[in-house]
C-alpha cells in the first residue's frame, strides 16, 4: 500500500465566522477564526460543549459554509466553487469519523467500505491518474483494522469498537489527505476507546494523512502534535506539544 500524499495547508480558515439563526435566536458558533492544518500533522481540538469544535470540523471539511471569511480546501477557495465542485474537493481531500459508526445497517462490513469507495470515486468525477493514490481495497482495509474475519458481518453483529473500526476503514477507503474525527471514542468504554485511538495513531503513522480530532478528553488530545482550544467560538489557545 502506498502512502497517502501529503500537502502543505490542506485546510485553511481565514477570519471565519459562522452564525446560526436570526434575531433573538442568533448564535455565533465561530467568530473570526484563523486555523490551518498542514502535512501529516495531528491536531487535538478541545473545548467545552458549544465551544465550536464540531462547527470548525464541518467548516474545514466543506460541509458548512461560513457566514463570513474564507475556507480553502486542498488549496481551493470553497466560496468560488459551485456545489458539485465543492463535493469533488471534499472527495479528493477529506474523510470523516463521527462519534457513532453510522454504518449502513443492511450492508456487511465489506459492503459499507466498498460503497464509500465507490461514492468517493463518483463525487470526484474521475478515476485517479497514473501515479496518484488508488482506491484502497476493502479487504485490505478490514485486515488493516484487525477485522479481516468480519467481512460478511452486519453492523448488528459487531461490537461498538468493531463498528467504529469499520467506520475508520470506510473513511480510509476515500483516500483522504485529511481525516476529521468528531469524538470518535465518545460512545465507547475507556478500554475499547483506547484501542481505537491506538489504531488511528498506527494508521496515521503508516499512511501519512493529516488528522484533526475533536474531543473533551485531555488524554485523547495529548496524543496529538498540537492542541487547539476553542472557547465560545474563538481560538483561545494553540499549543505545539513536545514529541
Amino acid at each position: 500500500m502506498t502512502d497517502v500524499a501529503t500537502a502543505t495547508e490542506l485546510a485553511v480558515c481565514r477570519s471565519v465566522t459562522v452564525v446560526h439563526g436570526r434575531g433573538a435566536a442568533t448564535v455565533t458558533a465561530l467568530d473570526e477564526v484563523d486555523f490551518s492544518i498542514t502535512g501529516a500533522e495531528r491536531v487535538g481540538l478541545v473545548g467545552r460543549s458549544g465551544s465550536g469544535k464540531t462547527t470548525l470540523l464541518h467548516v474545514l471539511g466543506g460541509l458548512v459554509a461560513p457566514t463570513r471569511g474564507q475556507v480553502l480546501l486542498g488549496g481551493e477557495p470553497l466560496s468560488s466553487l459551485d456545489a458539485a465542485a465543492r463535493g469533488q474537493a471534499r472527495a479528493r481531500t477529506v474523510a470523516y469519523v463521527f462519534q457513532g459508526a453510522n454504518l449502513l445497517p443492511t450492508f456487511t462490513a465489506f459492503e459499507n467500505i466498498a460503497f464509500a469507495a465507490h461514492v468517493s470515486t463518483l463525487r470526484d468525477g474521475r478515476e485517479p491518474a497514473a501515479g496518484e493514490q488508488q482506491a484502497l481495497d476493502p479487504v485490505e482495509l478490514l485486515e488493516l483494522v484487525g477485522l479481516g474475519a468480519k467481512l460478511e458481518a452486519l453492523p448488528s453483529e459487531l461490537s461498538g469498537g468493531e463498528a467504529q473500526r469499520v467506520a475508520i476503514a470506510r473513511a480510509l477507503a476515500q483516500r483522504p489527505a485529511l481525516m476529521l474525527c468528531d469524538e470518535p471514542t465518545g460512545q465507547l468504554d475507556s478500554d475499547t476507546g483506547s484501542r481505537v485511538l491506538d489504531l488511528i495513531d498506527a494508521l496515521h503513522a503508516r499512511l501519512g494523512f493529516a488528522l484533526v480530532i475533536a474531543t473533551h478528553d485531555p488524554e485523547v488530545a495529548a496524543r496529538a502534535d498540537r492542541i487547539v482550544t476553542l472557547e465560545d467560538g474563538h481560538i483561545a489557545g494553540d499549543e505545539e506539544l513536545e514529541t
